[in-house]
């Protein structure tokens, strides 16, 4: 957890649907309920201390090179006006909501998506959502450590936002064993605190 939340601080929760979240999901990360429970903890805290809050949410078209039916790395998942796409039912609602992957793109990060295709990168424009509201630091929880909240925070970082990674209020994927501790390690290399 951040020292404190304040006006000038920005939560960022990534990611916590149904696909990812819940056992049912098409790609459920291990602990994604108890992930759930530490974010709204987080949420409280940075209600309680005056801090924006927002949300990403991957929306992502039935077929996309994103997906391994089409070429990609990932199983199906979070596609667009699915129960698996929907924020998780217990997550507390106290912000705007940026989607991303909605065409097709590689949306890992809040901040940013990729064509896998031609590499062209677009903003989601959560870093023009956070200016507008004066945020200079940037706490990231959700789903799933490894991917789309290391990639968040490392945007993050790169926009010049202080950032801070809460690890109890995340979870890796984990394809291949050790990619937690190697997100973290790139993280803080990277500048991102993770306590």
């Amino acid at each position: 957890m951040p020292d404190s939340y304040d006006s000038r601080t920005a939560l960022v929760v990534v990611d916590v649907q149904n696909d990812f979240a819940d056992p049912n999901g098409s790609l459920f990360v291990t602990g994604g309920e108890q992930v759930v429970t530490a974010v709204n903890a987080e949420i409280e805290a940075a209600r309680a201390g005056g801090a924006t809050i927002a949300y990403t949410q991957d929306w992502h078209p039935p077929e996309t090179p994103h997906f391994v039916t089409d070429g990609g790395t990932w199983p199906v998942h979070c596609v667009r006006d699915t129960w698996g796409a929907e924020l998780h039912p217990d997550l507390v609602m106290e912000g705007p909501t940026v989607r991303k992957g909605t065409g097709g793109e590689d949306g890992y990060s809040g901040f940013s998506m990729q064509d896998p295709e031609s590499g062209e990168v677009s903003p989601t424009g959560l870093h023009e959502l956070l200016a507008e509201r004066g945020a200079e630091r940037v706490v990231v929880v959700g789903l799933a450590l490894d991917v789309c909240v290391k990639a968040t925070a490392l945007d993050a970082v790169r926009l010049g936002y202080d950032t801070t990674v809460v690890a109890e209020a995340s979870a890796p994927v984990e394809l291949e064993d050790g990619d937690g501790e190697r997100a973290i390690a790139e993280m803080r290399e990277a500048g991102v605190r993770v306590p």
